[in-house]
């Protein structure tokens, strides 16, 4: 089954509690929470004190995006917070190891990520011992970027890769310039997980993007 996660990077902050709940009620599965140090990429978000103020109001499944330089050693301020899945990026300062199992003894779901300009190659070790892969179809850092295309055989890659250990309903989630359209282009090379942030917010009504979103399933 398709997972739509809107990213509320793109919500309006002012009401950033209503946006949350509004885009459940339309249909989301999980709210994306990214989180940016100004380091890692090039932008600073917000952090554990707004994840900590949603999760204690909004019954969500919270999938945090941790671009900075050590997630390692903000593991447990965002599980405290309320985090159920933290991501991290292999560009990071911190142990991958270290940080994977300090992660799952959390009792949270594991993702890893990469920015565009790395190469796959150095994720595929690590498909075994984690929960989800996040592919950047733009660069990391701001929201409403055009979808770069020549992502895509890095999903397949990823898709294969876990097929090929028995683990099918391996999470690949991707980010970045999705809307119903480049939703098609990403399912079809084995993504099962969609982020996006400015498609689903620009609209009054946001049953009408989850909607098209998950018919990009059904549409293949």
């Amino acid at each position: 089954m398709l997972i739509i996660a809107p990213s509320i990077l793109s919500s309006d902050f002012y009401d950033l509690g209503k946006d949350c709940e509004d885009v459940l009620k339309c249909g989301a599965d999980w709210i994306h929470f990214d989180v940016m140090d100004g380091h890692l990429v090039p932008n600073i978000s917000f952090g554990v004190p707004i994840l900590e103020s949603l999760s204690k109001k909004i019954d969500a499944f919270y999938d945090v995006h941790l671009m900075i330089t050590d997630p390692l050693f903000y593991v447990d301020s965002f599980a405290k917070a309320g985090a159920d899945m933290i991501t991290f990026h292999i560009e990071s300062e911190s142990d991958p190891y270290m940080t994977i199992e300090e992660i799952k003894s959390r009792g949270l779901k594991v993702g890893m990520t990469l920015k565009p300009g790395t190469d796959i190659k150095h994720l595929i070790p690590f498909v075994e011992m984690i929960d989800m892969v996040l592919i950047m179809t733009v660069e990391p850092g701001f929201g409403g970027q055009s979808f770069m295309g020549d992502m895509l055989p890095k999903i397949s890659a990823i898709r294969k890769h876990a097929d090929s250990l028995g683990m099918k309903d391996f999470l690949i989630q991707v980010d970045g310039g999705i809307d119903e359209n480049t939703a098609k282009l990403v399912v079809k090379e084995g993504a099962n997980v969609l982020v996006a942030g400015s498609y689903v917010f620009k609209y009054e009504d946001r049953k009408i993007p989850i909607n098209k979103l998950r018919s990009a399933e059904t549409d293949l």
